[in-house]
């Protein structure tokens, strides 16, 4: 284990001061989590295990994933090791709770809701938001090509209403994403909307490669790192503030973005830039 934080961790608590001091709120933090992860030298991470290219599985069984490097990052800034446990949407908040996981970088979205129940850790280090996914053959450049178009959609999703009013698309829905993304294949539809995270996951699985997202993103919803909600404004989540930070003034998140082949995102490209060195030519 080692016994002290390195020179990166040293300047993410720096960085963590730009997002809110802790000293207000010293006298009601007991660190209890970064206390328990220094101590024993391992901090547990909850991440995808079934959301590639975020989190997933490699060949052989370990969890890999811009996530994981995210994670590791955070480790190795506090000089510890790393241990991943895969959680799921469903239960990943509990899973942080219940002390199960020290901290969680799953996918989790933004919400007021959930601020409510674990420390969601400012600024947002990724976003998601409406996109389609469509034959490469058809060549849509632009969110105008769908109107008056037949357009797949999962049934209940806000992203069908929303290109329906905005842009005229002609909404075909069905009760689940197998359903769509197999009329899309049908050619029952010239597109099908929805999430771009989820977009882009299939994108990356190898089963759609005819296939591409070809718009820019809108109506970003931003995501979330989270420690536990007792720790947001303590050392934990003053850390963690500042590590997403760095990773965004640096260019890091961008880096990961690419080396996971991720499409590239507007969000990153303008959080880089608003949190540039002044300094720096």
């Amino acid at each position: 284990m080692k016994q002290k934080i390195n020179s990166l961790a040293v300047g993410v608590l720096t960085a963590a001061f730009v997002f809110g001091s802790a000293s207000t709120q010293a006298a009601e933090c007991t660190n209890d989590t970064w206390n328990k992860v220094m101590s024993r030298g391992k901090m547990v991470v909850g991440v995808k295990a079934d959301y590639k290219p975020w989190g997933y599985r490699d060949s052989s069984g370990a969890i890999v994933g811009m996530e994981v490097d995210m994670a590791q990052a955070a480790a190795d800034a506090m000089g510890v090791e790393l241990e991943t446990v895969a959680v799921q949407s469903s239960n990943r908040m509990q899973f942080l709770e219940q002390g199960k996981i020290d901290m969680m970088i799953a996918t989790m979205s933004d919400r007021p809701d959930r601020r409510k129940i674990v420390g969601i850790v400012q600024p947002n280090y990724y976003t998601s938001g409406t996109n389609i996914m469509s034959p490469k053959a058809v060549g849509i450049s632009s969110w105008e090509d769908l109107r008056g178009k037949p357009v797949c959609g999962k049934q209940g999703a806000f992203y069908n209403k929303v290109v329906n009013e905005r842009y005229g698309a002609e909404i075909i829905a069905f009760t689940g994403n197998a359903e769509s993304k197999q009329a899309l294949r049908d050619k029952k539809c010239l597109a099908w909307v929805y999430d771009d995270s989820s977009i882009m996951s299939d994108l990356a699985s190898g089963e759609y490669d005819e296939f591409e997202m070809p718009l820019n993103s809108e109506d970003d919803n931003p995501w979330g790192l989270a420690v536990p909600i007792a720790e947001k404004d303590c050392v934990f989540g003053n850390f963690m503030s500042g590590l997403t930070f760095n990773m965004h003034q640096s260019g890091k998140l961008i880096e990961m973005e690419k080396k996971w082949g991720i499409q590239a995102t507007q969000y990153l490209e303008n959080q880089t830039e608003r949190f540039a060195d002044w300094i720096q030519e």
